[in-house]
């Protein structure tokens, strides 16, 4: 049986050999990730996530991006949805019909492409009043997620038609990191206009 001392030390190396872990993967991905994104992980802990896509798996991201939006009832999200929410696109109509509430912040040419692509679920979610989008002409080159407990950021490249990459994550620092990029960008942001849901 272990002292109260040996637990202590046990536990300690399990959270460091996570975060090595985590820093390995992350070591992997860098690439795909804006300088400002690289520099909220260094400091994150054994409390994070990363996911990865892989040949054998190349929805991993995905399924985790689902699985954390499956048990929000508040979600906030900046960005090109495209490539991550676009593939959940009935899970999220379905939570936002279930009182789910919702505030995205889109490029205007993005919202288009939704609306005029999925014109029914749009309608659904619009008249729920549990969605407001937003639009903004210069969104960052990530996308960022607010989940009720955790912020998750993943990779967006448009010459990739996939996410590569989703992390996620409950430490503080990272979530108030998120908070003052997304409250800079909804500041600058204006509402979808009716003319752009109809057109």
């Amino acid at each position: 049986m272990a002292t109260s001392l040996g637990e202590m030390i046990a536990a300690g190396m399990e959270d460091l050999i996570e975060r090595v872990e985590t820093e390995r993967t992350l070591r992997d991905v860098w690439h795909w990730l804006p300088d400002d994104v690289i520099e909220f992980t260094i400091g994150m802990s054994s409390e994070t996530t990363v996911t990865v896509a892989d040949h054998d798996a190349p929805y991993r991201p995905i399924g985790r991006f689902r699985s954390l939006l499956q048990k929000t009832d508040r979600f906030r999200f900046l960005g090109v949805d495209l490539a991550l929410l676009e593939p959940c696109r009935e899970e999220f109509r379905q939570r936002i019909l279930d009182g789910m509430q919702a505030e995205i912040i889109n490029p205007p040419n993005a919202a288009r492409y939704i609306l005029s692509t999925y014109p029914e679920l749009c309608t659904d979610i619009l008249e729920s009043g549990n969605l407001t989008p937003l639009v903004h002409d210069d969104v960052p080159p990530y996308g960022l997620s607010f989940f009720d407990d955790r912020i998750a950021v993943n990779d967006y490249d448009p010459d990739r038609t996939g996410v590569e990459v989703l992390i996620d994550t409950d430490t503080p620092a990272a979530q108030e990191w998120a908070e003052s990029v997304y409250t800079t960008y909804k500041a600058e942001a204006r509402p979808l206009e009716h003319q752009q849901i109809i057109g």
